[in-house]
């Protein structure tokens, strides 16, 4: 199996809007199972394809850290049908290592995706999964939980990035 390379803070890619999925076979099963082999490699619950620098609308999300593999959500063109509710807590993402911060987020939310073979479902999710699933699908739109957040706090966050990259450590 093949483990992607996960992109950081500021790839172009992690900046636009993802490609929607139009074909459905082998490739893209195979692709979605590199996809959370890719994410366990780099001790995330959720991976979106932008964050290996591929711009399709596909997220791989496992809150459970391969505890219940039967939770496992592989979602191609998601999109949230429905949000209720609101949430801060702290998050962080693959692409901004060691970044950690407050987000508002909804508590509850249902998504509607197509899975790996095209068919149409829905998954609500409320905690933990409803933050992944608002987060990696704002991967999918090209936005990152730091544009969430205030702008006195994204341009601290912003410093600290410009810190580490001048001191190779980005």
């Amino acid at each position: 199996m093949k483990i992607h390379e996960v992109v950081k803070y500021p790839e172009a890619v992690l900046a636009r809007r993802a490609d929607a999925v139009t074909v459905f076979d082998e490739e893209l099963a195979a692709f979605v199972n590199e996809m959370f082999d890719s994410m366990y490699a780099a001790q995330g619950i959720g991976l979106a394809a932008p964050q290996i620098a591929i711009s399709k609308r596909i997220t791989v999300i496992d809150v459970s850290f391969k505890e219940r593999p039967e939770e496992k959500l592989a979602l191609i063109n998601p999109e949230i049908v429905e949000k209720q509710g609101r949430q801060v807590e702290e998050e962080g993402c693959l692409s901004l290592p060691d970044i950690r911060e407050k987000v508002v987020r909804a508590e509850w939310v249902k998504v509607r995706a197509q899975n790996v073979k095209g068919e149409w479902f829905e998954v609500e999710g409320t905690e933990l999964l409803a933050r992944a699933l608002q987060h990696e699908i704002d991967h999918l739109d090209g936005v990152l939980f730091i544009d969430r957040l205030s702008r006195l706090k994204r341009e601290l966050v912003l410093r600290k990035i410009k810190k580490l990259q001048k001191n190779g450590e980005w």
